[in-house]
């Protein structure tokens, strides 16, 4: 489940870890920040694991970063609006199979992170229990094409298609997989939990 590709991978961890050490963080501190254990959260900070998205958003909210700048190594810098032209984006991959497009990687304090994600259909996957992801905060999926069946904590399971939403708490267990023999593609954003609703 990486999303990080495996080159730039130690150019990741190599950030994660000065950050940190910058910081004055202990890798204690660290793995309880990223709901690890120090043995896990270690391998992951030294490369030597796979990167996932969970695990790096939570690296930058616990360094004071955005996502971008552990990602890239640069911090964004637009504060009244950015444009993403169709096909473009930050491209990253959580999911071996997954493609992501982030498509808003240069605007300044984002209070959300939004993704166009590519989810390929998988013959195999389909009698196979559909991994669950945990993050904190809450996310909207909309469906663009194809068709999703989603599985939500508890072995809840709904299915979705062009058009359809889902906006859930993502801070509880989710996943999914492309169904019907055909790939399918959402808009996801992910939100970061702040302490006032917007209303």
């Amino acid at each position: 489940m990486e999303f990080v590709d495996v080159d730039n991978r130690r150019d990741v961890a190599n950030r994660i870890r000065s950050l940190r050490e910058d910081n004055d963080f202990t890798i204690a501190e660290m793995a309880e920040a990223t709901g690890r254990s120090e043995e896990e959260y270690a391998a992951r900070e030294s490369g030597d694991m796979d990167l996932t998205f969970t695990f790096v958003y939570k690296c930058a909210k616990k360094l004071g970063v955005d996502v971008v700048e552990l990602l890239t190594g640069e911090s964004p810098r637009l504060t009244r609006y950015e444009i993403v032209r169709r096909g473009e984006g930050l491209p990253l991959e959580r999911h071996t199979d997954f493609h992501y497009l982030h498509k808003a990687p240069h605007f300044k304090n984002r209070l959300g992170e939004t993704f166009l994600v590519d989810v390929p259909y998988q013959a195999e996957s389909q009698h196979e229990p559909i991994h669950l992801s945990y993050h904190e905060g809450q996310e909207m999926d909309f469906v663009l094409k194809g068709r999703l069946r989603f599985r939500f904590e508890g072995d809840r399971f709904e299915e979705v298609g062009p058009g359809d939403t889902i906006y859930y708490d993502s801070g509880r267990g989710h996943g999914m997989i492309a169904i019907d023999g055909e790939d399918a593609q959402i808009l996801a954003v992910v939100f970061d939990p702040r302490e006032q609703a917007i209303i």
